[in-house]
């Protein structure tokens, strides 16, 4: 499966953060699966400048966790799967995730309101990962790899 990273410079967030953060993120989905290989940094750079250097401390970092592993001369390749059946497309949360982002659309919430309420929840019943997973928001309007 292909992954698309998006690098929204304006949040604040190094672009290397940003690309391991979403790299988790398609590895919790099952958006990435093992064998999956990652765009090169060739790639990521031709389409959102950013310098391949930047992605590849991504990817060295993403190494260090185990998650993927580079396969010189063919690229970087996923080597271990975070997803949970619970977050399939088809689980009963994730509808029901997402039928509560219909009623915030319903009621006139914009990304940044639906963000900052699922942030601040997120802290209430989990405060003690915030500081942990690094996670930051990603912007609506970033670039897309």
């Amino acid at each position: 499966m292909e992954i698309r990273f998006r690098i929204d410079r304006r949040n604040g967030v190094p672009a290397y953060q940003q690309i391991v953060l979403q790299a988790k993120q398609a590895l919790r989905m099952g958006t990435l699966l093992p064998g999956d290989r990652l765009p090169t940094a060739q790639e990521v750079a031709e389409v959102s400048g950013v310098n391949p250097n930047t992605t590849l401390k991504a990817y060295r970092e993403l190494e260090r966790e185990g998650l993927v592993e580079p396969r010189p001369g063919k690229g970087t390749f996923v080597r271990k799967s975070l997803a949970r059946p619970q977050a399939a497309a088809d689980a009963p949360l994730r509808a029901e995730l997402a039928a509560w982002m219909d009623r915030a659309l319903a009621a006139g919430f914009e990304r940044d309101d639906v963000t900052a309420l699922v942030a601040t929840v997120l802290e209430e019943r989990f405060p003690w990962s915030a500081a942990a997973t690094g996670a930051a928001p990603h912007g609506g309007d970033g670039e897309r790899v």
